[in-house]
């Protein structure tokens, strides 16, 4: 019985599988029998209070509390971390579109022994791509048991257009047999980086984000200098995985520090600005490989600029968001004096009583959470599942795209020249992060990451369906259609979905730092960013496999658009919303529904202020036995109400607020009708 349980002090079960808050103290052992921390919580008197053993709530509204007593913007500290998160950004443009340069495959040719050109092009590849640029590189044919003759050569020469006079694929003569060895390198820096990302966003909830960042940097230094004096391929992709290991915990970090930094209405604005340095360093990339013309100094050149971060273990410090949410208290009060003295303000204008509240939960011991807890939530893992296919989807389709507009076959091409190309591909990117800041701030992240996801999945559908219809009617000698109208509707179509599919992205990464708690957020991204990289790991995958199954692929991806739309409603709306600071914050991120439901309408999703207690309905029940016990001036028994069990109680649900009214009225019914019979019995 519910009475019986608040006479014993134990709390009754949560309702909808929703998560226990922060402040609702666990069910413990009889009084007498805790020690420690326990035994001062049964030394208060039964029920036991919640706000005991809970955070005050003052310091966990840090976007309502804490952060408008710092200035929030305002402060010229505060605006000066936010500019040293986006110096960095340009560097990791660098080293993310290096293998473009460093493994673009080039024109070879054989020299024989005695000094004349041999008489083919040891290109290997169809004519017409002989010309294919380093991002999308051609289908390099595996020579078989029938020209193994051609790959006999004594001396290679290269032509390389992507402004170096040698790269890694002319300095180890990874062609022919050996050319397979190039996609492994590129496989390196990809896998390093999604390895990267799921252990460095654990460590970042675990140890802080300022650890994890200056680390990142002290063995990317390494590993990437080391790069530099490889001696073959397998040493140079060995350190390429490490170097992108180390590359994702500095991107997690800086990305987890910015949004951690922002109050709610320039968290958007700030991220895109680190997006569009990025796309700085991807633009310059070509005037950097001119300059530097050859891979090693290049890859030196890349690196070096992070030296430039070892600053950061003296004028960085860490993000007191994630010091405040694990009840870091008495770091975060040195860290709130800091930022005061750094913006010289007054401690008196903290009118909310931030620091007094601060001095109180002091002697608190920090709680830190790990991402695993996150799978015995309700809400929370499935936002995060959802955001993580997104991503994959989104990166991953947007290479069927690449290589519809490039040319999968030699007739498709649009461009000749691999700066046209590069340019290209960094054009569209640019002008879907564009668009991305109208669209977003008109129809928020849903909205946005929804129509984004619209588009994407009607030009892949276009492009697998009506190409291949114009393609029959094209056949036809009456149509008047030709090949060049497929080729442009396909390039058409894939600009299309490279703009949108980029868009998705990189919105579900930036949603999902927002709707992960600050608790787990690094792990949150971890997650969403290694589906990011394992959709950009089929680029090389079908590269190896010389094209084989990219059809397949395009379905597949185009079918996962479809249940991404989906999916999409039911995510909630993170615009101009605070951050949630820990778990129970993040499970009452729940969906809104697009349209008001009608009044007195049960709603499909409830949030927890919407929940309603249950117990009343057994004790209704038990005090309806009560009434009816009396005897009547005949000597008769009145007819006896029976209550209700708890499988009627299921069969006959009905939404908590009738259920209550109901309840409510029958037991006044049954008083009302006991009276009239007793007096009837009087009458008579």
């Amino acid at each position: 019985m519910a009475i019986e349980r608040r006479r014993e002090g134990r709390p009754l079960p949560e309702e909808n599988g929703s998560v226990p808050g922060a402040a609702a103290a666990p069910p413990g052992p009889p009084p007498g029998a805790g020690l420690g921390v326990g035994a001062e919580i049964q030394a208060v008197p039964p029920p036991p209070s919640s706000s005991s053993a809970a955070c005050s709530p003052l310091l966990l509204d840090y976007d309502g509390s804490v952060l408008p007593f710092l200035g929030g913007l305002g402060g010229g500290y505060q605006r000066t971390l936010v500019l040293l998160t986006w110096v960095p950004a340009l560097f990791i443009g660098f080293s993310k579109f290096s293998d473009s340069f460093l493994l673009d495959q080039p024109d070879f040719w054989c020299r024989q022994a005695d000094g004349q050109q041999g008489d083919w092009n040891g290109s290997l590849v169809p004519p017409g791509h002989a010309n294919r640029s380093g991002i999308f590189p051609p289908a390099t044919a595996l020579p078989g048991p029938g020209n193994a003759s051609e790959c006999d050569c004594h001396e290679w020469h290269y032509r390389i257009r992507a402004g170096l006079v040698q790269n890694v694929v002319s300095k180890w003569d990874l062609v022919c047999d050996s050319a397979w060895k190039v996609h492994i390198a590129k496989f390196s820096l990809l896998v390093g980086l999604i390895f990267g990302h799921l252990i460095t966003g654990c460590i970042a909830d675990w140890v802080g984000r300022r650890p994890v960042l200056l680390f990142s940097v002290i063995f990317i230094l390494v590993f990437g200098l080391t790069v530099a004096l490889s001696v073959n391929v397998t040493m140079f992709s060995t350190l390429r995985f490490f170097e992108g290991f180390c590359l994702a915990g500095i991107v997690l970090s800086l990305y987890a520090l910015r949004i951690e930094l922002c109050p709610p209405a320039h968290r958007f604005m700030i991220t895109m600005v680190a997006s569009f340095i990025e796309m700085a360093g991807q633009f310059l990339m070509p005037g950097l490989a001119a300059l530097c013309r050859d891979w090693q100094v290049l890859q030196a050149v890349i690196i070096c600029p992070f030296l430039l971060m070892l600053l950061y273990w003296v004028i960085f410090p860490e993000s007191l968001r994630w010091l405040m949410a694990t009840q870091q208290f008495e770091a975060s009060k040195e860290l709130i004096f800091q930022l005061t003295r750094k913006n010289r303000m007054n401690t008196e204008s903290d009118i909310k009583g931030v620091v007094p509240e601060l001095e109180k939960e002091i002697t608190r011991r920090p709680k830190k959470v790990c991402i695993v807890k996150v799978v015995g939530t309700r809400n929370l893992w499935k936002n995060i599942v959802v955001l993580c296919v997104n991503s994959l989807t989104g990166y991953g389709i947007h290479h069927c795209f690449a290589k519809s507009m490039m040319g999968h076959e030699a007739k498709m091409m649009i461009t000749h020249n691999f700066y046209a190309d590069y340019y290209t591909m960094a054009g569209i990117a640019l002008a879907s992060c564009l668009a991305m800041c109208p669209v977003v701030g008109f129809l928020g992240r849903r909205g946005g990451l929804l129509l984004f996801m619209i588009l994407t999945a009607l030009a892949s559908l276009l492009q697998l369906g009506l190409l291949n219809l114009i393609g029959k009617y094209s056949q036809l000698p009456d149509s008047g259609m030709s090949d060049s109208v497929k080729d442009k509707f396909s390039t058409a179509f894939s600009i299309v979905g490279m703009f949108s599919s980029h868009a998705v992205g990189s919105l579900s990464v930036f949603f999902c730092a927002e709707i992960t708690p600050t608790v787990i957020r690094g792990g949150g991204l971890g997650l969403v960013l290694a589906s990011a990289g394992f959709g950009r790991l089929t680029a090389p995958i079908m590269e190896l496999h010389n094209q084989k199954g990219y059809f397949l692929h395009h379905v597949i991806f185009a079918c996962c658009t479809l249940i991404c739309i989906i999916c999409i409603l039911l995510l909630p709306e993170s615009k101009n919303q605070n951050l949630p600071e820990n778990i129970p914050d993040g499970e009452h991120y729940t969906r809104q529904p697009l349209l008001p439901h009608k009044k007195g309408e049960q709603p499909l999703l409830l949030t927890n202020s919407e929940l309603k207690d249950y117990s009343g309905l057994h004790d209704s029940a038990a005090v309806s036995d009560g009434i009816s016990e009396n005897t009547t001036a005949n000597g008769m028994k009145p007819m006896k109400s029976r209550p209700l069990g708890k499988g009627v109680l299921h069969r006959f649900y009905k939404p908590v607020t009738e259920q209550t009214q109901t309840w409510e009225n029958s037991t006044l019914l049954l008083k009302r009708l006991g009276g009239i019979v007793n007096r009837c019995a009087d009458c008579s």
